[in-house]
């Protein structure tokens, strides 16, 4: 499988939400969080195409990822990768391209997400939590 990351357009904002309410239900459905139209409108409310890059594999949109530049550090926001493709480096080697930069990141995972391994092997260490997410910082 191949990937790149190209610009996101607003007209991405229609099948980003999608995407985001699929991959993150599972793990809302068991903190007892999963809200069909919350889920969308908080990827709405927050949604910025100019910080946001669309993951392309193998010439079809697959996933999204947004870096939002804070004063403190650079939050990582908005990854998400259709079930077809993960678990085959994809999110590997987007973070090895994202990453690169030195400075400090953030993110923030639902608790219990298996996505947090992967944060974990990249040096992101948990600074808060609560009953519901777990947020993470890297500094290099």
């Amino acid at each position: 499988m191949t990937w790149t990351l190209r610009p996101c357009r607003i007209e991405d904002a229609d099948w980003i939400v999608e995407l985001r309410a699929n991959v993150l239900r599972d793990d809302l459905e068991r903190l007892g969080r999963f809200d069909p139209v919350r889920v969308r409108e908080r990827f709405r409310a927050a949604f910025d195409p100019a910080c946001t890059r669309v993951i392309v594999v193998d010439g079809r949109d697959a996933g999204s990822i947004a870096l939002r530049v804070a004063e403190d550090a650079t939050w990582i926001e908005h990854f998400y990768l259709d079930a077809a493709v993960q678990g085959r480096g994809i999110g590997s080697g987007i973070l090895d391209v994202v990453l690169r930069e030195p400075g400090a990141y953030r993110l923030n995972v639902l608790q219990g997400s298996p996505a947090r391994r992967l944060y974990e092997r990249y040096g992101f260490e948990p600074y808060e939590e609560d009953e519901i997410d777990v947020y993470l910082t890297r500094r290099v």
